[in-house]
């Protein structure tokens, strides 16, 4: 494990760190605390455990905080929760991204309460700096554990992890003394935790700073341009526009066919400065840049097979959440792609809360504040469909449906059989021309051609558009919309 400063030299531009730290100030220590400190200070060369400043990364400014777990195992005392405080409140005050990279044990026991409580002090501090819509990217390396790692280093809106580091709540060396058995092995692990979706990714220390500046890059304000292939212009407003009818049977159909391009090509061809978070039971979630304009998008993804692609899960279906509150804590459009044969049916989704993780995306789609642009792909299945589909404005592919149930079963319900699939596809009239004429769809693009750039074309015209209008007023015309629908 690198020590703090190696850590900032890897991360940062050479030359170009600052710090911003003076002389810790805390509790008047014991004459056995003040032997500890100048043990640390001498071992190190630093004067805390953790360390401030502000320098570039491949040219973006930001301020940091590194842990130094050789200072007293990385421990927060008063000087050291004091000093991580003061940097959040200087990057909020300056508008700068932040980006910590803890390594630490915990509370400083030599401190008592006053030292656990500066937990919630530094919590305060970046929760006032995620609130103001700037960066709090968070690295954790080993180890880190106790108090650190639950309150300010579980908060980044990406969170990361060096190879190989433990990472828990109680330390296992603690756990052994109190429980008399040693903790379960490879469950505090970084490669455990990403496995289970708690965290973003793994990644070596020399890899960091092409991987921060992706996030950086796509969050970055931008020109306001409608980029390749769209205009303001060409989007006006929600047209209601429709393709030619096409049969519905024929689209589902279509839509279930090996090769049709999916959520991941599509975000290929409308995005750039792409920055991958999850991909997690059926979703993918990225940072990007669309038309210029920083974006987040959660997209229900068909996979490399290409036919009816995996069932939402219930962590999936968290993930999109987690995309949502991100693109409201950035003020910054969010984009869905529902490409879906349903969420997961099984005893373990229902154990997990899919009924609840839909009804909260739903809640959550209707109400945020930024600029939504649903883009229903292909299959628009059920409540895995519905969780992201009420936006500002809906794009369909020509073939796209959406559908409560997948018509064989509809079929089963109605006739208790699967063979007037067919009959009931058309007379639920699921299809996109018919999606559009009900008023659930702005805009049916043709698939005629190259369906990915073709539908990032409507798109990029899509946000241009709602990038202009008023928060209130956006969101006030949602809400109308899904009220009056079907009157």
């Amino acid at each position: 494990m690198a020590n703090a400063l190696d850590l900032l030299a890897t991360l940062l531009d050479d030359g170009t760190y600052r710090s911003w730290d003076t002389a810790p100030a805390g509790p008047r220590p014991d004459a056995a605390y003040s032997a500890d400190l100048e043990r640390a200070r001498t071992a190190t060369g630093l004067d805390e455990s953790v360390i401030t400043g502000e320098g570039t990364l491949r040219g973006h400014r930001v301020a940091v905080a590194a842990g130094e777990f050789g200072f007293l195992g990385g421990s927060i005392g008063v000087a050291a929760g004091e000093r991580v405080t003061r940097a959040a409140e200087r990057a909020l005050a300056s508008r700068l991204p932040f980006i910590v990279a803890p390594a630490s044990g915990g509370t400083r026991m030599q401190e008592g309460t006053v030292a656990f409580v500066q937990m919630v002090k530094i919590t305060a501090a970046v929760t006032a700096l995620k609130n103001a819509g700037l960066p709090y990217l968070v690295y954790l390396r080993h180890p880190t554990t106790g108090g650190v790692f639950a309150s300010w280093a579980s908060l980044g809106h990406v969170t990361l992890a060096e190879p190989g580091a433990l990472i828990g709540f109680l330390g296992p060396r603690v756990y052994e003394a109190l429980e008399g058995t040693p903790f379960p092995s490879g469950v505090q692990t970084a490669e455990n935790l990403a496995a289970l979706g708690r965290l973003d990714a793994v990644v070596p220390a020399d890899a960091l700073p092409a991987y921060l500046d992706r996030v950086l890059t796509a969050l970055s304000p931008g020109p306001e341009t409608g980029g390749a292939g769209g205009t303001a212009a060409a989007a006006a407003g929600p047209s209601r526009e429709a393709a030619p009818t096409a049969d519905a049977w024929e689209s589902v159909l279509r839509t279930r066919q090996p090769g049709r391009p999916g959520a991941a090509e599509l975000i290929g061809a409308a995005a750039t400065d792409v920055a991958p978070l999850r991909h997690e039971g059926g979703l993918l979630l990225a940072l990007a840049r669309i038309g210029g304009r920083p974006c987040v998008i959660a997209g229900q993804d068909r996979g490399p097979a290409g036919v009816n692609g995996p069932s939402l899960t219930a962590g999936a279906l968290r993930q999109a959440r987690r995309g949502m509150r991100l693109a409201g804590e950035f003020g910054v459009p969010f984009v869905s792609v529902i490409d879906t044969p349903g969420a997961e049916l099984s005893r373990g989704a229902e154990e997990d809360g899919i009924a609840g993780e839909i009804a909260q995306c739903i809640a959550a789609m209707i109400t945020l504040r930024v600029p939504t642009v649903s883009v229903l792909l292909g299959q628009g299945t059920g409540g895995g469909a519905l969780a992201l589909l009420p936006a500002d404005r809906v794009i369909a592919a020509g073939h796209a449906w959406l559908a409560p149930l997948a018509p064989e079963g509809a079929s089963a319900i109605v006739y208790k059989d699967t063979a007037h699939a067919a009959e009931l596809a058309g007379r639920q009239r699921i299809g996109a021309p018919d999606l559009a004429a009900a008023g659930l769809v702005d805009q049916v693009v043709s698939e005629t051609g190259a369906l990915s750039a073709d539908v990032a074309a409507v798109l990029r015209s899509a946000l241009a558009v709602l990038a202009a209008e008023d928060d209130d007023a956006r969101q006030a015309a949602r809400l109308r919309r899904y009220r009056d629908l079907g009157l």
